[in-house]
C-alpha cells in the first residue's frame, strides 16, 4: 500500500522463514527465551531491591541494566512471536515508527550505561578507599539517566531523518523487525545527508562509548598490574570480568552490523547476528551477572528459605 510521494503506509516483515513449521519452531524458541528474559531480569531487579547487601552501586547498575534489557526484549519478541503463528505479516506505519525509535533508544541507552559501569568499576578497583564517596547515590542516578537521555534524544534524531525517506522501492522489510539497514534498502533518493547523519550517531553513540570502556581498562589494567599478590590480582579482575564479557558481547554484535561498509551487507547473516543482540542478549546478561556472582547467589539463596 502507498501513499503520496509513492511513501508505503504500512510494512511487511518478511522474518526469518515462510516455512509453516519452521515458524512453528521458532514461536518455541523465540517463546522460551523471552519466558527466561523475563524471569531472569525481573528475578535479578527483585534481589537488588531486596538484600541491602546488594544497596551499592554496582548492583545500581545492574538493576538498570536488567530493567532496561527486559524493555528491550519486549520491543521486539512480541511481534516476533505474532509473525511466526500469524499469516498477517504486516506493520503499520506508525508501528514500524515507535518499533524503531524505541529500539534505536534503548540500544544508545545500554552502550552509554555501559560505559558507566566501566567508570563504575574503574573508581571501585582504583580508588576502593574512596569508592563510596565517589560514586554517590546522586552521581549514580545522573550517570543512569544521562544514558537514558543521550540514547533517546539521539533516537530522536535518527528516526525523524529515516521516516522522513522517500520508501519508493516496496515495502518488504527483509527482516524480523524495523531496523535500520532494511528500511534504508528500500529507500531512495538522495541518502548523502542521511549518511552523514548516521556516521555521527554511530560516533556518538557507540564509538565513544566503546573509547570510554577502553580508557577505564586500560586505567583498570594498570591498577591491576601494581598488585602484588596474585590472589589480590584474581580478585581484582573477577570484580570486571562480568561487565568486561557483557561489553564485548554487545559491542562486538553491534559494530560488525553498523561499521562495515554498505558493500559487505548481507541481511541473511545479519538477522542472526542483530537476533543475538535484541533477543538473546538481553537473556544472557542476568546470567553472566549471577552465575559468578557470590553475592547475587546469596541474596538468591536467603530468598527462597
Amino acid at each position: 500500500m502507498e501513499r503520496s510521494n509513492h511513501t508505503a503506509t504500512e510494512f511487511i516483515l518478511v522474518g526469518f522463514t515462510t516455512d509453516p513449521t519452521m515458524q512453528l519452531v521458532l514461536f518455541a524458541v523465540f517463546l522460551g527465551v523471552y519466558s527466561l528474559t523475563v524471569v531472569g531480569n525481573t528475578s535479578l531487579m527483585v534481589l537488588i531491591c531486596k538484600d541491602s547487601r546488594l544497596h551499592t552501586p554496582m548492583y545500581f547498575f545492574i538493576g538498570n541494566l536488567s530493567f532496561l534489557d527486559l524493555w528491550y526484549s519486549t520491543v521486539y519478541t512480541p511481534k516476533i512471536l505474532m509473525t511466526c503463528i500469524s499469516e498477517d505479516k504486516s506493520i503499520s506505519f506508525a508501528g514500524c515508527v515507535c518499533q524503531f525509535f524505541f529500539s534505536a533508544g534503548l540500544a544508545y541507552s545500554e552502550c552509554y550505561l555501559l560505559a558507566a559501569m566501566a567508570y563504575d568499576r574503574y573508581m571501585a578497583i582504583s580508588k576502593p578507599l574512596l569508592y563510596s564517596q565517589a560514586m554517590s547515590v546522586k552521581l549514580c542516578a545522573s550517570l543512569v539517566a544521562s544514558s537514558y537521555l543521550g540514547g533517546f534524544i539521539n533516537s530522536s534524531i535518527i528516526t525523524k531523518r529515516t521516516f522522513a525517506l522517500n520508501f519508493c522501492s516496496g515495502n518488504v522489510i527483509d527482516d524480523f523487525f524495523c531496523d535500520l539497514l532494511p528500511l534504508v534498502k528500500l529507500a531512495c533518493g538522495k541518502k548523502d545527508g542521511y549518511q552523514t547523519v548516521l556516521y555521527f550517531l554511530l560516533a556518538s553513540n557507540v564509538i565513544t562509548p566503546t573509547v570510554l570502556i577502553l580508557a577505564s581498562y586500560l586505567f583498570i589494567i594498570a591498577t591491576i598490574l601494581r598488585i602484588r599478590s596474585t590472589q589480590g590480582r584474581l580478585k581484582a579482575f573477577s570484580t570486571c570480568s562480568s561487565h568486561l564479557i557483557s561489553v564485548t558481547l554487545y559491542y562486538g554484535s553491534i559494530l560488525y552490523i553498523y561499521s562495515r561498509p554498505q558493500s559487505s551487507y548481507s541481511l541473511d547473516r545479519d538477522k542472526i547476528v542483530s537476533t543475538f543482540y535484541t533477543v538473546v542478549f538481553p537473556m544472557l546478561n542476568p546470567m553472566i551477572y549471577s552465575l559468578r556472582n557470590k553475592d547475587v547467589k546469596e541474596a538468591l539463596d536467603k530468598l527462597i528459605k
